[in-house]
């Protein structure tokens, strides 16, 4: 016989135990273990950190094209002190421009445009050495300014680092000719040494040859 009861038929249509707590714990399925992601940027200290847009210019399209949107970054090597650009896709964290900041590069406002700046690269983002012309569109003024002096800063101080490891190298060459040129003195001097030495042997028994000969003429 079906009960009329509201408080009865929900005490039969309610799950028995749905907010019981039994206190009993579940031990997980599958033990994950945790993964240490390494981003290649471990052994490098971030100068610049920017939000941004990056372009590259598509030369059979003739027009630009969006790499992504993220950070742009420069990092210096803690070890070999070189500095590189990378810039990631804020979601994705692909990477968009990767390459080295030489002192033969130098960025260049945009025409038309000073949150935006133009430059060219050597670029690795794709796993392989590709010439680019980039262009980075930043949300202010102030930030597209900071971006470029950084840059140029960069590109001089790594001419600076070229032009001291030349004056060192050129330095380690005059160490090493002056080291010849002085043992070359030092073989000289030895030779001049023995040579005396041997001729200084050599003069008694020139004399006395000379004495032999002289005598049977003097018997005469």
């Amino acid at each position: 016989m079906a009960s009329n009861d509201p408080q009865h038929r929900e005490d039969e249509e309610a799950p028995a135990g749905e907010d019981e707590d039994t206190g009993a714990q579940v031990a997980p399925i599958v033990k994950l273990e945790e993964v240490t992601v390494s981003t290649g940027e471990e052994d490098e200290d971030a100068i610049l950190d920017l939000k941004s847009k990056l372009y590259r210019f598509d030369k059979d399209g003739n027009q630009w094209k969006e790499r992504g949107a993220g950070t742009v970054k420069f990092l210096k090597h803690k070890v070999t002190g070189k500095v590189r650009l990378v810039m990631r896709q804020s979601k994705t964290l692909k990477i968009c421009a990767n390459h080295l900041v030489l002192p033969t590069m130098s960025v260049q406002e945009h025409a038309g445009n000073e949150k935006s700046c133009v430059w060219h690269a050597t670029d690795f983002a794709d796993g392989e050495l590709k010439d680019e012309l980039f262009c980075i569109r930043f949300p202010s003024i102030e930030n597209c300014k900071t971006f470029m002096e950084t840059f140029q800063e960069v590109a001089e101080s790594q001419q600076n680092k070229e032009e001291n490891k030349d004056a060192s190298a050129a330095a380690g060459l005059l160490d090493k000719l002056t080291v010849e040129e002085k043992k070359s003195e030092d073989k000289a001097e030895e030779h001049e040494s023995a040579t005396k030495e041997k001729e200084s042997k050599s003069e008694p028994e020139k004399a006395d040859t000379e004495k032999k000969a002289e005598e049977p003429a003097s018997s005469v």
